[in-house]
């Protein structure tokens, strides 16, 4: 018998790699395919990431939230995330189809942060970023998007003093970062960087983040000085066909707060005023109760791969003065559309709004208070009753009847702003991300002027004025950036992004003035007016343009959740410097560490050491201040014949020289910080301390003219002045906030949010460039009558920006002068600083069933304000004797005051104070209807109390001074309460939310 047996093995061996090779082949060819679904809706997710794990191989899901992908030999997990789920990891094995559940993370979407260009967990944070979210906004009747920051934020101040509706807001971002360029931090909204606040409704808001350090600002380079803020507006809706409707609408009730004690008419005749036989409450007949009104629609939904939202907000807010108010309507619009199995994806933002606003001579609420309060609001069968339109007036210095100055001038703003923002992205492959986005922004503001025939200020003497001015500025912005993301390793990731940007700002504006009309009748035909030469009068039109171009990366490591690493450059040419300094290059890195990863901290689940150190840039107030800036001089007749005039042309004059070394201000800056979180993140907050160094500030410094010009060599000085990098400035502070969630037991919970600043204030380091400089500024005179020549802020190398000097009050004589301590301003002593050494903010949530009570105190100390009205009108001399006499609880009594109002110690006030900022109340109805989502009605107070030492109108800070000089110094003039400032105002707000679905 033949033996088979060997070649049966053989047989057998043949057919064993037959089947290994032919199971190798399919398992090289072998497919995977898939759904990925919302675990608590059961939706699809399209859009998600599926990724081999540990290569750079994978897919998205469709519309559908399907997914096919081919695998390898060697293919055992893959790895699927999405934003706003828990990412997560499934076990291949045998399966050829497979069902995916992500779970929503919801810790995630509440701690996402978004920076420059992008988002980024908090945990991975190294800089020194706070991310504000709705749940934390301030409430009430706020109307500037900064409103909802005001108190919230560490360093960031924000400040409105007064209750003027049209007035805008002071924001200041770790104090003083300038004195010559922008002063406010830098305003991106959705991703259109330098956009106006007009742009957005409050109400769309979904989150606000604030880039603090220089670290974090460092990747906008020569716009992010002074900080960023950072606004996203409200995303669209994301469940398949459902269409969700917001409507939120109430009323606002302002009353007149805080209203400075003044002397009874009894009163001032007895101190020798005259009697004109009334009894007028002047502030009574300036003010009264103001009522606005406002509501909010909005609608979002998604259909297909198609997301939308859409709002309108009308607001109508009106002053405590007849004549102050302004209307607003925001149309908002935010489509977003994924193809290509969403790698392609499109987003288109439309923001279009109207301003309608009315305003007084804010000198009114001056007179109001000083007025002779014996006379009448009229004068009856009087010549001055036809000169003065029937209103009482008297032939006087610096005293106007305040009911006629708010009627007898009028001036008015009608203010279109276009926000359009169009982004497309593209991933190349599912880790790398090509993105470009263009966006205009355009602003235009028609403003008029009226001064009445009948105008005792200004009218009469011009025998009726009037004007027209228009601005329009037009800015436009391409950006381009490429992201790319992988693991380099188990633990290491890697994050590089990389951009070029250019922007185009176009500014043009017209102005026209004239006066004497035969009749009223407004800016609405200046043809009308038969003067258009001389005082009150003017014709004036501008134009300029520049360009900035850019090239920035950065780079973030995460080693296993511990260790963090970011690292940005940015390099910027702006043609509106000189021509040997175009170019700045802003670098920044920052490195951190979670240490719970590494020790066990008890009852520390977060304790985030982090270092950061970055460069950054502010752009000047005018793209021309680096050439030779030539202007209009005087019309000149060449042949002095008035009746000839074909020879009559106007001169021209040279303003400033030009410096072709003019270039960037820069500021260093370091900061160092800690963020916690204890119990399991019940508690969470953050520490930080730094320390900035700003360099070459611009100024405008007198020069010989005649001399060489330094800063054009061969040339010679034309004109008496040259715009240089001048100034150099140090600052410091510390800053700390903590926040605790849902305190108590039972129904009732308490969330607490604290913050505060402690200020290093802004030391002056030098005031000099070259052979140029100074050794101190002197700004803000108080004005008229008789101090219109004392300065009361000086501003020295080697102290603090802002302080007060003047004589110090060592007391009174028997007859009530004045004892002064000196009367030569070179001997002058240090007074105080309108700068605060601190500020808090004090957030309180409680709820309770359907109850939900937020309460929010804000203060600020360690600032001097000056008290105008004590420094004019509290005095008993003769001559004040024409004004009523304010009487606060610093106004001497015995003696009473008889010397001329001079500036002096006294009249320096601390202003800390405390103030119950805002306060709401609501509640939540249970709803079983299936087309309510919600419904709310809440009531809301705003400006309750203030506790507070100072007299005057309002404590809150100045930190500059419109009423000095040419507009580029106000910051070098902080803590001055003006006579002009609008009175506060206390608010309360009925509301009422509902959400239909």
């Amino acid at each position: 018998m033949r033996n088979y047996l060997p070649k049966l093995k053989s047989l057998m061996l043949a057919m064993a790699l037959f089947m290994g090779a032919a199971i190798g082949v399919n398992a090289q060819n072998r497919t995977i395919s898939g759904t990925v679904l919302d675990a608590s809706l059961g939706d699809p997710v399209p859009g998600a990431t599926v990724l081999v794990k540990g290569t750079t191989r994978g897919t998205a899901t469709d519309l559908d939230g399907k997914f096919t992908l081919p695998l390898q030999a060697g293919d055992q997990v893959l790895v699927i995330s999405f934003v706003g789920y828990l990412t997560q990891e499934v076990e291949i094995g045998n399966q050829s189809t497979i069902t995916i559940n992500l779970q929503e993370d919801i810790q995630s979407l509440q701690e996402a942060v978004v920076i420059g260009y992008g988002s980024q967990d908090k945990k991975e944070i190294t800089s020194a970023v706070v991310g504000v979210k709705p749940d934390d906004f301030n409430r009430g009747n706020v109307s500037n998007p900064t409103q909802l920051l005001q108190g919230k934020v560490a360093g960031l101040s924000i400040t409105r003093p007064g209750g003027n509706p049209n007035a805008g807001f002071n924001i200041r971002l770790r104090g003083l970062s300038t004195f010559g360029a922008n002063s406010s931090p830098l305003i991106v909204l959705d991703g259109v960087i330098g956009a106006s606040l007009e742009n957005v409704d409050p109400n769309d808001i979904q989150s606000i983040d604030v880039l603090k350090d220089g670290s974090a600002a460092a990747i906008y380079g020569a716009r992010g000085s002074s900080g960023v803020i950072l606004i996203t507006t409200t995303k669209q809706g994301k469940k398949e066909g459902v269409t969700n409707v917001t409507i939120n609408t109430f009323g606002t009730m302002d009353r007149a707060a805080n209203l400075i004690p003044i002397l009874s008419p009894e009163e001032f005749v007895a101190r020798g005023g005259t009697d004109f036989g009334a009894r007028t409450d002047w502030r009574e007949e300036l003010i009264s109760d103001a009522f606005s009104y406002t509501t909010n629609a909005s609608v979002s939904g998604s259909f297909g791969n198609t997301s939308y939202m859409g709002s309108v907000n009308y607001r109508n807010n009106n002053g405590i003065v007849d004549g102050v108010g302004n209307e607003r309507l925001n149309t908002r619009l935010n489509l977003s559309q994924g193809a290509l199995n969403n790698r392609l994806r499109f987003n288109i933002n439309l923001s279009f709004t109207n301003v309608d606003s009315e305003s007084i001579n804010d000198a009114a609420f001056r007179y109001a208070t000083i007025y002779n309060p014996t006379a009448p609001i009229f004068a009856e069968n009087t010549q001055d009753s036809r000169d003065f339109g029937g209103y009482f007036q008297r032939d006087l210095f610096d005293f106007f009847n305040p009911v006629a100055l708010a009627r007898q001038q009028r001036f008015v703003g009608e203010t279109k702003t276009a926000l359009t923002s169009y982004r497309a992205e593209f991933d190349i492959l599912p880790n790398l991300t090509l993105s470009a986005q263009y966006s205009q922004d355009r602003r235009n503001t028609l403003s008029g002027g009226f001064w009445s025939l009948n105008d005792f200020q200004v009218g009469i003497g011009s025998q009726g004025s009037a004007e027209r001015n228009t601005f329009d500025r037009s800015q436009r912005i391409f950006e381009s950036t490429l992201r790319y993301e992988t693991d380099l390793s188990d633990k290491l990731n890697m994050t590089l992004l990389g951009g070029v940007g250019t922007q185009f700002t176009t500014n043009q504006g017209f102005n026209a003035r004239v006066r004497q009309f035969l009749f009223d009748s407004g800016w609405n035909n200046l043809g009308a007016g038969a003067i258009r030469l001389g005082n009150n009068t003017n014709v004036s039109s501008f134009a300029n343009q520049d360009q900035l171009n850019s090239a920035f990366g950065r780079a973030n490591f995460n080693w296993d959740n511990t260790f963090f690493v970011s690292a940005s450059v940015r390099a910027e040419t702006y043609s509106g410097f000189g021509a040997n300094n175009q170019t700045g290059v802003f670098p920044a890195f920052s490195v951190g560490s979670d240490f719970t990863q590494l020790f066990d901290m008890g009852v520390f689940n977060q304790f985030k050491p982090r270092v950061s150190y970055g460069v950054t840039g502010n752009l000047p107030p005018s793209p021309t201040l680096a050439l030779g800036v030539f202007g209009n001089g005087n019309r000149i007749d060449l042949d002095g014949d008035p009746l000839t005039q074909n020879d009559i042309f106007v001169g021209i004059n040279q303003f400033s020289n030009p410096n072709r070394d003019l270039k960037w201000e820069t500021k260093k800056e370091f900061n160092v910080g800690i963020d916690f979180g204890l119990f399991n993140g019940k508690v969470n907050g953050s520490v930080d301390y730094y320390t900035r160094n700003i360099s070459d500030l611009l100024f405008n410094v007198p020069v010989a003219t005649g001399a060489p010009n330094p800063f054009d060599p061969g040339r010679f000085n034309t004109a008496s002045s040259t715009w240089v990098n001048l100034a150099d400035l140090r600052a410091a502070g510390f800053e700390f906030a903590i926040g605790v969630n849902q305190i108590g037991k039972g129904a009732l919970k308490w969330t607490p949010n604290f913050n505060f600043t402690i200020y290093d204030k802004t030391t002056i380091e030098s005031l000099s460039a070259g052979d140029l400089g100074f050794d101190e500024l002197r700004f803000a005179t108080p004005g008229s009558p008789g101090q219109n020549n004392n300065p009361i802020i000086y501003n020295r190398v080697g102290q603090t920006l802002g302080d007060f000097y003047g004589p110090r009050l060592l007391g009174y004589t028997e007859s009530g002068q004045y004892i002064l301590s000196t009367t030569d301003p070179n001997e002058f002593e240090r007074l105080g600083n309108g700068l605060p050494k601190g500020e808090f903010g004090f957030a309180n949530s409680f709820m309770y069933g359907q109850w939900t009570l937020n309460v929010f105190l804000r203060g600020a100390w360690g600032h001097d304000l000056y008290n105008s009205y004590r420094g004019f009108y509290e005095n008993a001399d003769a001559a004040s004797n024409t004004w009523n006499s304010v009487i606060t609880s610093k106004t001497p009594t015995s003696p009473l005051v008889t010397s001329t109002p001079t500036f002096n110690s006294s009249y320096i006030e601390d202003a800390s104070f405390i103030r119950l900022d805002n306060m709401e109340l609501g509640y939540n109805f249970k709803t079983k209807s299936p087309n309510l989502s919600s419904l709310r009605m809440y009531f809301a107070a705003q400006n309750l109390f203030t506790i507070t030492n100072y007299t005057g109108i309002d404590p809150e800070v100045r930190i500059n001074d419109q009423e000095n000089g040419d507009g580029f110094t106000t910051s070098l003039s902080p803590g001055i309460e003006r006579r002009n400032t609008y009175f506060q105002t206390r608010s309360f707000t009925l509301g009422v939310t509902v959400n239909f679905k």
